[in-house]
C-alpha cells in the first residue's frame, strides 16, 4: 500500500521534533534547525540541519540520530540528512529588534484576498496612531508593490548593507517584489525562498515600529514554518473566505500556529457577501463558514469584509481603500478589525496574575 507523501513528511517531522536541540532544549523543528524537508516518490526523504558554527561539532552525532529516526518512519526507503553550519553575522542596525509587535497575516489557501486584507489592515493600524510597517513575504506572488502603488520603485541600500524600507501611505514597507522580477521569484525552490525570507527579516532597517505585519505566502510549508519558528510573533491573523473548500485549509493553518506556540489573534472572513444598492445581501461563497471554524477552534473571530467594488478599484489603483477613503464603510470595518487585533495582542501578552498561597 502506497503511503501519501504528505503523511510521510508529517511523521518524519514528528520524529525529528522529538529530538532535543542541544542549545535550545526544544525539538529540532520547534527550534528552527530543520529546513527543506521533502518526501519524494519511492519513499526518498531529504532535509537539512542548520547548526550554529560555534557548536557544529555537537550536531554531528545528532545528524546521525535524525537520519536514523527518519529512516524508521514507515514508507521511507532512503534518507539524505545534510548538516550545515553558518557563522553568525555581525550585528546590523536592521532587523526587527526595535519592533514592538510582529503580526503574521496568513492563509493556508491562496485566492482568499489575504494580501489585500494585509495592506488595508496595516493602513488601518497606522490610522489608529500606530507606527506600522508591512513586510510582503509572499515570495511566490508578491502583490504589495501593486496594492501600494509603488511598483517599479527600488529601496536604497544603507552604508551598513541594510535595506531602507519604502514609505507608502503612512507605512514602512518592503517586498521581494521591490528587489526581483516577480516572475523569477515564482520559480524559486524551497531553499531559495527560505533564504530570501530570512534576508527580508534580518537585513531591513525597520527602526522603531509599534507593529509590523508579515504578509505570509499561502500554505503551511517551509517558508511559513521558518517564519513562525524564527520570528517572535505577537500573534497571527488568519484570512479565509466562507467557502467550504477554504475552511479545511483554515483548520490546517490554525493547527500550524498551535504546534509552533504562536497565538492566534483571530480569523477574518473575507468576501463574506455582496451587498446590493438596496441593502440586499448575496452570500456568494456561503455564509458564516470562517466564523464557524473560529468558534469551533476557540479562536477569536475578528469580523467580516464584504465583496466591494470600491475595495477592488482601490486595490487595482494602488491606493488602499483605508488610506484613500477612510470614511468608506469597508474602511471602517478594517479599523474595527485592527482595533480588535490590537486588543487581543495586549490581552495575550499580558502576564498572568501572581498566585499567592497562604
Amino acid at each position: 500500500m502506497n503511503i501519501p507523501l504528505a503523511r510521510i513528511e508529517q511523521h518524519v517531522k514528528e520524529r525529528l521534533d522529538a529530538i532535543e536541540d542541544p542549545l535550545t532544549g526544544k525539538g529540532l523543528f520547534t527550534s528552527g534547525r530543520i529546513s527543506g524537508l521533502k518526501a519524494q516518490e519511492g519513499g526518498k526523504v531529504s532535509f537539512t540541519i542548520e547548526a550554529p558554527a560555534v557548536a557544529a561539532q555537537d550536531y554531528v552525532a545528532l545528524r546521525d540520530r535524525a537520519e536514523a529516526e527518519a529512516r524508521a518512519v514507515r514508507g521511507v526507503t532512503s534518507v539524505i540528512a545534510v548538516l550545515t553550519a553558518h557563522e553568525a553575522k555581525p550585528a546590523k542596525a536592521g532587523g526587527i529588534a526595535r519592533v514592538k509587535h510582529v503580526i503574521a497575516v496568513a492563509s493556508a489557501k491562496g485566492g482568499v484576498g489575504k494580501s489585500t486584507v494585509a495592506v488595508n489592515l496595516a493602513c488601518a493600524l497606522a490610522g489608529l496612531g500606530q507606527r506600522a510597517g508591512l513586510l510582503d513575504l509572499d515570495v511566490y506572488g508578491p502583490s504589495a508593490p501593486t496594492l501600494l502603488g509603488v511598483a517599479g520603485k527600488k529601496p536604497r541600500m544603507n552604508p551598513d548593507k541594510t535595506l531602507a524600507p519604502l514609505e507608502a501611505h503612512g507605512l514602512k514597507t518592503m517586498s521581494i517584489g521591490y528587489l526581483v522580477d516577480p516572475a523569477s521569484a515564482m520559480i524559486w525552490r524551497g531553499a531559495m525562498a527560505t533564504s530570501a525570507v530570512r534576508q527580508m527579516i534580518d537585513d531591513v532597517a525597520w527602526g522603531e515600529l509599534d507593529v509590523l505585519l508579515l504578509d505570509l505566502p499561502p500554505g503551511t510549508g517551509d517558508v511559513q514554518l521558518t517564519l513562525v519558528q524564527r520570528v517572535p510573533l505577537a500573534g497571527a491573523v488568519i484570512v479565509s473566505t466562507p467557502q467550504e473548500l477554504a475552511l479545511a485549509d483554515v483548520r490546517r493553518g490554525l493547527a500550524m500556529f498551535e504546534k509552533t506556540h504562536a497565538p492566534v489573534l483571530g480569523v477574518i472572513e473575507n468576501m463574506a457577501y455582496f451587498e446590493a444598492a438596496d441593502g440586499a445581501r448575496t452570500y456568494i461563497f456561503g455564509q458564516g463558514g470562517a466564523r464557524r471554524v473560529a468558534e469551533e477552534s476557540g479562536a477569536p473571530f475578528l469580523g467580516e469584509i464584504p465583496l466591494d467594488v470600491g475595495l477592488r478599484e482601490a486595490s487595482d489603483a494602488g491606493a488602499p481603500l483605508v488610506a484613500a477613503a477612510p470614511d468608506h464603510p469597508v474602511s471602517q470595518r478594517f479599523r474595527h478589525i485592527a482595533q480588535a487585533a490590537l486588543t487581543n495582542v495586549a490581552r495575550l501578552s499580558k502576564p498572568a496574575p501572581a498566585i499567592h498561597i497562604s
